[in-house]
């Protein structure tokens, strides 16, 4: 198995659809991967824009699903040697990175992402 990592995810558009300020639909796969994540002892930084009740809502959408995070848009331990805002992370998992691979929903104005795809990675390099 592989070391344990970091993993910063996004939420819209990548935990669930696009539906902001609402909570959309949770995105086909990404609960079964992202509960194989903790399931590895992998650490989880949701990594979002929503702030305040908005924020809170997509924690609890994690909670609910029994997904574990570490943090939310930090990273506890680069405060020794950053002061940066941006958590630092192993891997970061967001609709809108070049490279991350995404697919589209009928009826959907914005992709999501490819959480079959994300996993097919995610073995492939001995995450999963």
């Amino acid at each position: 198995m592989s070391q344990k990592m970091i993993i910063a995810v996004d939420f819209d558009g990548t935990c669930v659809e696009h539906d902001y300020p609402n909570i959309g639909l949770d995105v086909e796969g990404a609960v079964a991967t992202l509960r194989m994540l903790n399931q590895r002892g992998h650490r989880i930084i949701l990594y979002t824009m929503r702030s305040g009740e908005k924020q809170e809502k997509a924690v609890k959408w994690f909670k609910d699903r029994k997904i574990a995070l570490w943090a939310v848009n930090e990273n506890p331990e680069q405060r020794e040697w950053t002061s940066s805002p941006k958590p630092f992370a192993d891997i970061y998992i967001d609709d809108s990175a070049l490279g991350c691979p995404i697919m589209f929903i009928d009826g959907v104005r914005r992709p999501v992402v490819n959480w079959a795809k994300v996993r097919e990675m995610l073995e492939y390099n001995d995450v999963l």
